[in-house]
């Protein structure tokens, strides 16, 4: 591998701006770090080039650790966006400069900057100041500057973002072929997503510090794993799903689902990702190619040169229900964003106000086993309080995740709760919490999440499986809320007192084996980490410190076993005065925890975030 970062992090005033990344490039890859501003991937670009320091981690260039190399010892070649070109010198003695330092000789200079000036379009222009050049011409300088030293890696930090689009597209082709020709490990960092997918042979998009996927550009584009990466790369329709035997159900729709995952979560609400162009419309669902999801009426439509853009709102008797972030959004019926071609457009012609029938010819189920939020309370005040838990705001903001309220207090209702297809039930810690997460079990919560009124943000996330069989959708929850917190985490394997040596490497091997499935799994590495003594004391432990930490618990037992389990091992969790919310995974003991005909280590861990 030409870079490797294990585990990156860097912090400023106390808060993390990398987070404990781990990624590796290949030797003349070309890799795009992709996301919003502030989410960390200029910090780890310059973290590459010895320009800022690290807080935790190494970083490898061809095997070489350079972590605490100086910047000039790296060999790295750096382009800024505002060029950073000498204006008092010539294009000449730019290009030149770092190969003076170097006290290259004279004639191979001269050679070297001729022939950079060839690869970047720029022959004859030795002599002019940068002053006298466009912008991309100048670019195309401090390009050729940052190659002068051949570089084993080449870094840009939004080298395009200070031009005007035609400029960016011909250089963005000027510096795929460069890059190409050379062979030059190189890391582009941009917030463009149409410019991430021209250069990089490989996305990794990174999000509060976070690198939450890697990948193929259209891997990424068609098969995103979270709705922040699908949301991000393109346009995007959410809606909420069933997995059935027959397919992916869809209002009136049922779509092929492809993927072994797909049996384990069959009956269970699922986040689909429908992109705009894989939407159909005609003017009756006979005439439609697709699977009909329904009529709708057309609210929208703008033009855009080569595609149009159609937005319509659904008939209430569709079925579909949105994925919206906010309550009345959900509640409402759900908007869906179309894009057609030009053959589309004469095929049907458009206005505001028209009757349409929708059909879809692709949807993706997100990998996520968090769809959305129901919030059970027993009074309007412990709603507005669930609402507005630091947790509840932070993880439905992060996901946008639907958020939706049963009315009236769910706990004295003799009808079971209606939370069969919900995908995290939200309730209060406090007297009769326990018996409220075995009552909503019952009714077929899978998901259920318990927060105190005195819990603020997680300092940290701590999961335990009260069951091997609950294991791997138990990681699988785990992994997706730590893509929302800014934490870090770490694999805590209990022992209990007087255990034999065998027992402990026994333990120690399952620890190990846990974290390698998580990262194989899930792309998340953590920290270990060994505690002796009993579950229930160690709870004790961590609510006798005041410790603001999410409590993962995965099980596979029935509702009453789960509620003795619950209360024998972690009752002091919740109580009204504890400050740990408690996530509850629930396992169905008739479905199988994964679909991998190798057998999985048993373990019993708490991993730490």
């Amino acid at each position: 591998m030409s870079i490797q970062f294990e585990r990156i992090t860097k912090r400023y005033h106390n808060a993390s701006v990398v987070n404990d990344l781990t990624l590796e490039i290949a030797t003349g890859e070309f890799f795009v770090l992709l996301g919003p501003s502030g989410s960390g991937k200029s910090t780890l670009l310059r973290a590459v080039a010895g320009l800022t320091s690290i807080d935790e981690g190494r970083i490898h260039l061809h095997g070489r650790d350079v972590t605490h190399l100086p910047p000039r010892e790296r060999g790295v070649g750096f382009v800024f966006q505002h060029y950073a070109l000498f204006q008092n010198m010539t294009v000449a003695d730019n290009i030149e400069f770092a190969l003076r330092v170097r006290r290259m000789r004279a004639a191979e200079r001269r050679r070297r900057r001729k022939e950079l000036l060839k690869l970047v379009a720029l022959e004859g222009y030795d002599d002019r100041l940068p002053s006298q050049l466009s912008g991309g011409q100048q670019q195309r300088v401090a390009v050729a500057r940052a190659l002068a030293h051949e570089p084993a890696v080449l870094l840009l930090d939004e080298p395009f973002g200070a031009l005007d689009a035609k400029i960016r597209v011909e250089l963005r082709r000027a510096l795929r072929e460069v890059q190409q020709r050379l062979g030059t490990t190189t890391i582009l960092v941009t917030h463009d997503q149409e410019e991430a997918f021209a250069l990089g042979d490989r996305i990794g998009v990174m999000h509060m510090g976070r690198l939450l996927e890697t990948g193929r550009p259209e891997q990424l584009y068609r098969q995103p794993a979270t709705r922040f990466v699908a949301s991000f790369l393109g346009a995007a329709n959410f809606v909420l799903g069933e997995l059935t035997p027959d397919g992916l159900r869809i209002g009136a729709a049922t779509l092929p689902h492809e993927g072994a995952e797909g049996a384990s979560r069959e009956g269970r609400e699922v986040v689909a990702v429908i992109r705009p162009e894989e939407l159909e419309l005609a003017e009756r669902k006979e005439l439609l190619e697709s699977e009909w999801i329904g009529d709708a009426v057309v609210r929208e439509v703008s033009f855009s040169g080569a595609t149009e853009r159609v937005v319509v709102q659904l008939a209430r008797d569709t079925g579909v229900r949105s994925a919206a972030t906010d309550e009345r959004q959900a509640n409402e019926r759900p908007v869906m964003e179309i894009t057609r071609h030009a053959g589309e457009r004469l095929g049907l012609r458009l206005a505001p106000g028209q009757n349409v029938s929708l059909g879809v010819r692709r949807a993706h189920v997100l990998p996520t086993p968090i769809s959305s939020f129901v919030v059970a309370a027993r009074s309007a005040d412990s709603r507005t309080a669930l609402l507005e838990a630091p947790l509840m705001q932070q993880l439905t903001r992060s996901m946008r995740a639907r958020v939706t309220v049963l009315e009236g207090d769910f706990a004295a209702n003799t009808e079971p709760p209606r939370v069969h297809h919900a995908g995290v039930v939200v309730v209060a810690s406090g007297p009769g919490a326990i018996a409220d997460v075995a009552r909503l079990a019952a009714a077929g919560a899978r998901r259920i999440l318990c927060i105190p009124a005195a819990a603020g943000l997680p300092e940290r996330v701590l999961v335990h499986c009260l069951s091997d069989a609950a294991r791997s959708s138990t990681l699988g929850l785990l992994a997706s809320v730590m893509r929302h917190l800014h934490v870090e985490a770490t694999l805590v394997c209990l022992q209990a007192r007087g255990a034999s040596r065998a027992e402990r490497a026994a333990a120690f091997r399952r620890m190990l084996d846990t974290r390698a499935a998580l990262q194989a799994a899930h792309g998340l590495d953590v920290r270990t980490d060994v505690h002796i003594g009993e579950l229930s004391g160690f709870t004790r432990e961590l609510d006798t410190r005041g410790e603001c930490a999410l409590v993962v618990v995965g099980s596979d037992a029935s509702p009453s076993e789960l509620q003795n389990l619950l209360a024998e091992h972690f009752s002091v969790l919740f109580t009204a005065d504890s400050r740990c919310p408690v996530l509850v995974a629930v396992e169905d003991r008739q479905r199988p925890a994964h679909t991998s005909h190798e057998q999985e280590p048993r373990t019993s861990v708490w991993s730490s975030t």
